[in-house]
């Protein structure tokens, strides 16, 4: 039998060359070579952002923004219930509290009216992730940041070229966070990129992602040699990887434009089973804010309709954007096809990071859990918002229903 992948890395057919033009003419293959410095402009124009600089994946972004945010050991970040786990690795590695709050049904994001139930005065950032490129609403986090003295850190893997009222998603927080791994609509194989909005961190930033080195300021010729000057790490990617990338930018609207056909083909395709009543797991959304070129919305999800799970299904708030719920054929009869399907977060963190000696396993987030594959209950408790400490010297988790 035929196998369909689940996922075939993007290639646009001038990669090689590139990769050939940085070993061959530019004799330079680790980092911050002249393909990273192209990568870093275009990005740095597309998104608007005061500083983006290319690291070896998107988990080394989020790590390097919950440095650069200065957080303490036992201070609390928030975030969603549903993520994957790199969103909870870079701020638990600092010793911080991951703060768990519920979903939104619609758009499986964090759901910003419970956020300020979360605040304590141990609170320092809120985590928006901005699930399968879907943006959070955040006019609101902002807004609740704002006034409670906060950071804001997008985690924008999934949602690199993907738009909030004409803002970049990873371009609208203190930090954003893009990932270029192979799943990605845009690739270097392993890699990512940390968007920095105050150009008073950049500097702060090229330190940290230089082993704790000003050695950028050397390679621009302002200081005469460098020196280890504060804490940091390596954090740059290869100049091959970015090679690769380099040509996955050049053709920005074309690689966008081919997946919105392939979903437009899919949806086509898939409606007739929609139609009979075949559903997923959990619904698929498709969020299109308008970005700069005033890209269509797909059809709102209708008043009283209802998600897979059971859950209803609410109408974005005004301006939030256009989504739409397209019912597909559940994982296993996939793979019953020689189809690929993965989720592309697997685990609801709150119920799985206690596991075994790292902590203790506590009540499930009332929406993050059913959506959780294979589980598809409904009336699972309230979260009683209770703090625990987990085994050995690990963090504290909390979470919020």
């Amino acid at each position: 039998m035929y196998q369909i992948p689940f996922n075939v890395p993007p290639f646009v057919g001038t990669e090689m060359e590139n990769i050939r033009i940085a070993v061959e003419e530019n004799h330079k293959i680790s980092g911050d070579g002249p393909f990273t410095k192209k990568c870093k402009a275009f990005l740095e124009e597309k998104t608007g952002t005061a500083e983006c600089l290319l690291t070896t994946s998107g988990t080394d972004a989020l790590e390097m923004a919950a440095h650069l945010t200065h957080i303490q050991r036992g201070e609390e970040v928030i975030m969603p219930s549903y993520t994957f786990c790199s969103t909870a690795d870079a701020f638990v590695l600092r010793g911080a509290v991951p703060v768990f709050v519920d979903i939104r049904p619609d758009t499986m994001n964090i759901d910003e009216t419970k956020i300020e139930d979360a605040i304590t005065d141990r609170t320092r950032a809120i985590v928006a992730v901005h699930y399968a490129g879907v943006a959070c609403e955040m006019d609101t986090i902002l807004d609740i940041a704002r006034r409670h003295h906060l950071y804001v850190i997008e985690d924008a893997a999934q949602g690199v070229n993907a738009w909030y009222k004409g803002k970049a998603l990873g371009s609208i927080g203190d930090f954003g966070c893009y990932s270029f791994h192979e799943t990605k609509n845009y690739s270097m194989g392993e890699g990512g990129a940390v968007l920095i909005k105050d150009r008073d961190k950049a500097e702060e930033a090229e330190i940290l992602r230089e082993k704790g080195t000003n050695r950028a300021k050397f390679f621009r010729g302002q200081i005469d040699k460098y020196t280890w000057v504060d804490y940091g790490s390596s954090y740059l990617p290869s100049e091959l990887n970015a090679a690769y990338l380099w040509a996955q930018l050049e053709k920005w609207d074309e690689i966008n434009d081919a997946r919105l056909a392939r979903w437009n083909q899919y949806r086509e395709e898939l409606q007739p089973l929609a139609d009979g009543g075949l559903s997923a797991q959990r619904p698929h959304v498709l969020h299109q804010d308008e970005g700069p070129h005033g890209a269509p919305g797909p059809h709102p999800v209708p008043e009283g309709g209802r998600d897979p799970c059971g859950f209803p299904l609410h109408p974005a708030p005004h301006g939030a954007g256009r989504r739409e719920v397209l019912p597909l054929p559940r994982r296993g009869c996939l793979h019953d096809k020689g189809v690929g399907a993965a989720s592309a977060a697997s685990d609801v963190l709150h119920a799985d990071c206690g596991r075994g000696d790292k902590g203790l396993r506590q009540d499930p987030v009332v929406l993050s859990k059913p959506v959780r594959e294979g589980d598809r209950q409904e009336g699972h408790g309230q979260s009683r918002g209770k703090r625990q400490q987990t085994g050995g010297d690990c963090c504290a988790l909390r979470n919020r229903g």
